[in-house]
């Protein structure tokens, strides 16, 4: 493989070495996503991750712009070493650095669990679900909580509520301990090992789910980085609603009377709505638009309209 590398940069400033990089990995065809949506973004977080200055470092026109600020050789190899493996490796950029940021929370981050990305966050932070709630809200259950971010921001905006992060996954779950422990959250968040709610009686007021909705022709059409992801949090059968179809059969009793479930299901509109033709979803706006996350009170699925 012919992989593109860092031209010469005598004299180069930060600013030409994200320019340089942004331009490297759009000619080496990567895909973004993982914490970014573009090589210039990408450009600046791996750059700045490896000489070890603040995400936040201003790089534009700015008064405070370290745009201009000198590169030495060294920082040069060092960066250009990063993209080289960034390309060849075709890991997101999270992997390399081991560290995510979602609601500009940090989260620690590797191959063991998907990279956080999940939209059901900016719900919690902007208090999109906060309605659903009341002072009767005592147990959320984060289910399939991969590294633990959606259940450390849960924590963090409902502060007197107690949080489960749960996960099939005895890998995934060590990721999301470091995590907890990182924020100060033991005392708060307990992590437990289930395979769906096998082990998870309830009652729970709220259920937050990003499962793994992915249908099989996508999945076998997606680029190497989310190929990188444990196919396990991913992959989600023909339809993408394995897991979910499950979920929703078995949810109604584990419930309170007033319990809903907040849904990622990511593209899959189209496949849930043919799973589900009857079943009466509330559909919440997102920054990727009203067709990502749906609720589902507690009464719409003891109804079993639809569910199979």
């Amino acid at each position: 493989m012919n992989v593109p590398t860092l031209p010469p940069l005598a004299g180069a400033t930060l600013g030409a070495l994200v320019d340089s990089g942004a331009a490297l990995l759009q000619a080496a065809g990567v895909s973004f996503g993982h914490g970014t949506t573009n090589a210039h973004d990408e450009a600046a977080w791996l750059v700045l991750w490896r000489l070890g200055l603040p995400l936040d470092t201003a790089l534009g026109d700015e008064p405070d712009s370290k745009q201009n600020r000198p590169a030495t050789q060294a920082e040069l190899a060092q960066v250009a070493t990063l993209f080289e493996e960034r390309i060849t490796s075709r890991k997101p950029a999270a992997y390399l650095t081991q560290e995510a940021w979602l609601q500009g929370v940090p989260f620690y981050v590797d191959e063991r669990s998907i990279v956080p990305r999940s939209l059901i966050a900016e719900l919690i932070a902007d208090g999109s679900i906060d309605p659903f709630l009341s002072d009767t809200t005592h147990a959320v259950l984060d289910l399939c909580t991969g590294n633990g971010s959606l259940a450390v921001l849960a924590a963090m905006a409902w502060p007197d509520i107690a949080i489960t992060g749960a996960d099939i996954s005895a890998d995934a779950l060590a990721v999301a301990r470091i995590n907890v422990d990182r924020h100060g959250l033991a005392d708060r968040i307990a992590l437990l090992q289930s395979d769906g709610l096998d082990a998870l009686p309830g009652p729970w007021d709220l259920v937050v789910c990003n499962p793994p909705y992915v249908n099989a022709q996508s999945m076998q059409a997606l680029p190497a980085e989310y190929r990188a992801e444990p196919a396990l949090a991913l992959a989600g059968g023909a339809d993408g609603m394995d897991f979910i179809r499950r979920l929703l059969r078995e949810l109604p009793d584990k419930l309170t009377e007033d319990g809903v479930l907040l849904l990622e299901i990511g593209n899959e509109r189209a496949h849930f709505e043919a799973a589900f033709p009857h079943l009466p979803v509330y559909w919440l706006d997102t920054s990727a638009g009203a067709d990502q996350v749906l609720l589902i009170t507690q009464a719409a699925l003891h109804g079993g309209a639809g569910l199979r």
